[in-house]
């Protein structure tokens, strides 16, 4: 499990604050968005009406319902599954840095959203760059004699007496 980083949380808890326009509840990373309700506001802030429901309060039950509701609606907005955190890494505490690396993942898919006009967080994603090769272009490299095709004045490893042998010098 990669250690956690909180100068990154704070990034992501200032982000999520900007994203809402308002301050979020004091207290621990992870107990801020641990009911989901946060979690729940984001996306819809984001993608309007993409979680009906938000449990305000309630059993452990209900809340997770939250967390799971955020999860679907994040799958759905664009975030790989690969990068969304299970359940448990928030509610249970099990992988908070998961949770980050989700939040991160989140931030980064509104790029792909050009109605999102919200603030950024981390990295910029890559824009797709296609090259094009003329014939003559791919052709010009075939004469040359690729230095990783063997050419090496005709050594060999004939008589080097297998594995795990000394060299006798």
């Amino acid at each position: 499990m990669a250690p956690r980083n909180k100068e990154q949380e704070q990034e992501v808890l200032n982000w999520i604050s900007e994203v809402l326009g308002e301050k979020l509840p004091p207290g621990a990373y992870e107990d801020v968005l641990r009911d989901g309700v946060v979690l729940c506001k984001l996306i819809n802030k984001m993608a309007p009406g993409s979680v009906k429901k938000i449990q305000e309060r309630g059993t452990n039950f209900q809340l997770m319902e939250n967390i799971q509701r955020f999860q679907a609606a994040i799958k759905k907005y664009g975030v790989p599954e690969e990068e969304i955190f299970q359940t448990a890494d928030l509610f249970e505490r099990r992988n908070i840095p998961q949770v980050s690396l989700c939040l991160y993942s989140l931030a980064r898919i509104t790029q792909k959203h050009p109605e999102y006009t919200g603030p950024s967080l981390g990295p910029k994603m890559a824009d797709k760059n296609e090259r094009t090769f003329t014939e003559e272009q791919l052709r010009a490299n075939e004469g040359q004699l690729n230095l990783q095709m063997g050419f090496n004045k005709g050594a060999s490893q004939s008589g080097h007496g297998g594995f795990g042998n000394t060299r006798h010098m």
